[in-house]
């Protein structure tokens, strides 16, 4: 924690504030609210993705910069789709092939906004996508990983596209698709995968991992079969616990509201947890991985949109019962970091 307060923490924060200058430019209306506003209500994921970067500390000046580009384009694009002016899922699926060039480091640009209203946005998509793209060419072992980036990255923007069409149409797109991956992960129910692919930690975890010039395939293999579905699909899973109220006045789709009562979200959720600690145990460093997975059950249920939903705030009293101490300690950390961002 001290080298996330020490130097993670103001190179997120240095790294917004030149974004935030470039989205300040914006030509177009609409195009400049959204990018502004995914940067002041969601810096929080740019903060919590840009902790990998703690560690490998002589790094950071790549992973840094990286991560938050990275999570700016996914917060961006969420936000584009959420308060869309459309509900084309051709629209959708151009818009985040400027996530899947951000993780090709020769993919060319293309026109992501071919097929929307709004397009003049000064450049700052494609400067997002080529920032990830200059940091990724620095990072020596980026080929072992780039297969199972693309995999994670192309599930993502496959998600984005299927929550965010016509709302008549999205729960039957969402359930072709997992019939689709149902024989890879049995153990899940359909929300769980589709939670799982809405996390960029594993993306994150790879871009860390490709700094190690010793990288084998067998570790990455470790990593994604660890990240992916348990730590990402806990990392979602609890976002969407706390967003429910939120979510039902917007008509948003929530993958928690999905849980038939209380017990069956705690119960799930709890599994979750047991399935990610047992698979990070045999990780490089397994002490840092269990401190991710306290440090996202600290982070969201110390949020204060629980106190404000009475069943979210009975499941976060479950979920937190004989909670150990590191979950104890980053539940403060978590309150303080808001105090003070």
């Amino acid at each position: 924690m001290h080298r996330v307060y020490r130097y993670v923490l103001p190179g997120v924060k240095n790294e917004l504030k030149q974004w935030r200058e470039v989205a300040d430019q914006i030509p177009d209306d609409e195009l400049r609210q959204q990018a502004i506003d995914s940067m002041t209500t969601k810096q929080f994921h740019c903060q919590g993705g840009a902790v990998y970067a703690a560690a490998n500390l002589p790094s950071r000046h790549i992973l840094i910069p990286l991560i938050v580009a990275f999570q700016t384009i996914s917060d961006y694009l969420d936000n584009l789709c959420d308060r869309s002016t459309s509900l084309d899922p051709q629209d959708f699926r151009r818009l985040h092939q400027s996530m899947l060039d951000a993780v090709d480091p020769e993919a060319p640009l293309h026109d992501y906004y071919e097929f929307r209203q709004e397009k003049e946005d000064g450049g700052y998509l494609q400067s997002l996508v080529q920032t990830c793209q200059a940091n990724i060419r620095k990072l020596p072992s980026y080929k072992l990983v780039e297969k199972e980036i693309r995999e994670l990255v192309s599930l993502y923007c496959d998600l984005q596209v299927y929550k965010h069409i016509r709302h008549d149409l999205r729960e039957a797109e969402l359930l072709r698709w997992w019939d689709q991956h149902a024989g890879n992960y049995s153990q899940l129910r359909w929300n769980e995968f589709a939670a799982a692919t809405g996390s960029t930690l594993g993306v994150f975890m790879l871009f860390l991992a490709a700094k190690d010039t010793q990288l084998t395939k067998e570790r990455v293999a470790d990593i994604r079969k660890a990240y992916f579905p348990y730590v990402c699909s806990l990392h979602i899973l609890l976002d969407y616990l706390i967003d429910q109220e939120e979510d039902r006045v917007g008509g948003d789709l929530n993958f928690c509201s999905y849980y038939e009562t209380m017990d069956q979200s705690v119960d799930r959720i709890a599994e979750i947890v047991l399935r990610a600690r047992d698979r990070v145990a045999v990780l490089e460093a397994p002490a840092f991985h269990r401190m991710i997975i306290e440090g996202l059950i600290a982070l969201y249920l110390s949020d204060p949109k629980v106190s404000k939903q009475n069943e979210v705030k009975r499941i976060s009293r479950q979920l937190m019962k004989n909670s150990p101490m590191t979950r104890l300690f980053f539940w403060a950390n978590s309150i303080w970091i808001r105090a003070n961002s």
